[in-house]
């Protein structure tokens, strides 16, 4: 069994990197921010008893139930009540960051020109845009395989489908980026 402070632990470990993938999901900072908090409190109230390895999984499970479940919420608001405001999309302010994890103190990067940086910065804005119009089914795969560093079998348990479901998934995310970032002349 978990110890409250190893669940406390756990759950510190996984915020940023639960908040950045459900942003990615649901294209809105104060929903992503309620349905990770709200996950960790589901994972808290519980799975709190259950053994620390098994923490992750039941975490990635109940996040992404969350986040299934507030689109279906969305779905059912959007039939109900729609405006103008309704087909807007959320989160095009462009204030985050794909990858935040780029360190300027790094001594490759230290030496490079501004106008590198600059062509940094876009390619990576670049980068994210195109994640960003993945189906939600192959963002989340991506997201979890790649971003989250879940092997196939975690992702599927995760996602609630079988381990080949996740890997054409990812195969179509990674063909849809390449040809994407390809045609925007991004090459790796």
């Amino acid at each position: 069994m978990a110890t409250e402070r190893e669940l406390s632990d756990f759950l510190r470990s996984v915020e940023r990197r639960a908040f950045k993938r459900t942003v990615y999901h649901v294209r809105d900072d104060e929903a992503a921010l309620d349905i990770v908090q709200d996950s960790m409190l589901k994972l808290a109230e519980h799975y709190g008893d259950k053994p620390a390895e098994e923490l992750p999984m039941l975490f990635q499970r109940i996040l992404s139930n969350s986040t299934l479940d507030w689109f279906r919420r969305q779905k059912t608001r959007n039939a109900l009540f729609s405006n103008l405001g309704d087909f807007e999309a959320a989160g095009e302010d462009g204030d985050f960051d794909l990858l935040e994890t780029y360190d300027a103190a790094d001594e490759s990067q230290a030496t490079e020109s501004s106008e590198d940086t600059v062509r940094r910065a876009q390619i990576l804005r670049d980068i994210e845009a195109e994640i960003l119009e993945l189906p939600a089914r192959q963002r989340e795969a991506f997201l979890m395989r790649y971003w989250e560093d879940m092997d196939v079998a975690e992702t599927a348990a995760a996602m609630g489908c079988s381990v080949g479901s996740v890997k054409t998934h990812c195969s179509r995310a990674l063909q849809a980026l390449s040809k994407a970032l390809k045609a925007k002349g991004i090459h790796p």
